[in-house]
């Protein structure tokens, strides 16, 4: 028989204990951990709202409002270069000699037409067109602009001393030799653009080196 004062041992299949009570069974592991009690603290959760953070790999999308590239806008790397041809591109190798030529032609034109006192008007409009295009025509239409200024400079000095000297009669010396100087300057200006249209760079024999 059973003392009804012994407390009664817990049945493990029943899952039921002596009086009543739930059991957990055994696990068949161990001990089984403790469990988290009811109405305990809560884990904090992420606010509503919060910038997510993206995932390993995963692509990267523009946020909103970002610098977009404008659109018809150069690619593949910076302002695009002008080709030949087109205005600002570099002049190729017989455009390059042939405005170089032509910086000593014009020179010995202007020199003709103006009398000695305007042949530095065409080795200046090349020069300062052409100078960051071809460096041939650089260095040609800077030397035919220093010749033609320098006998600019004479002429108009022999005249205008001849003109102050013209009472004592020495003064009408000073056209002649000024009238000298500018056909020197056109024979040399015509000399200057054959040696260069013919590939070969130019230097007067005199020249102030005004234009560096």
């Amino acid at each position: 028989m059973t003392d009804p004062h012994t407390p009664s041992q817990p049945d493990p299949t029943s899952g039921q204990g002596g009086d009543g009570a739930q059991v957990p069974p055994p696990s068949p592991g161990g001990p089984v951990p403790p469990q988290q009690p009811y109405g305990g603290p809560v884990p904090p959760q992420q606010p509503y709202g919060a910038p997510q953070q993206p995932q390993y790999g995963a692509p990267q999308q523009p946020q909103y409002g970002a610098p977009q590239q404008p659109y018809g806008a150069p690619q593949y790397g910076g302002p695009q270069q002008p080709y030949a041809g087109q205005p600002g591109a570099p002049l190729t190798q017989a455009d390059d000699k042939l405005w170089a030529s032509l910086s000593h032609f014009g020179g010995a034109l202007g020199a003709f037409l103006g009398a000695g006192t305007a042949g530095w008007i065409a080795p200046l409009v090349i020069y300062l067109v052409f100078k960051d295009r071809g460096p041939f025509t650089r260095q040609e239409a800077k030397e035919a602009l220093n010749f033609q200024l320098t006998v600019t400079i004479f002429v108009v000095g022999l005249y205008i001393v001849g003109t102050i000297l013209a009472f004592i009669l020495i003064g009408l010396l000073l056209y002649p030799l000024a009238w000298i100087v500018g056909v020197l300057g056109i024979i040399f200006g015509i000399i200057g653009g054959v040696k260069v249209n013919s590939g070969q760079a130019y230097r007067y024999f005199f020249a102030f080196r005004m234009v560096k």
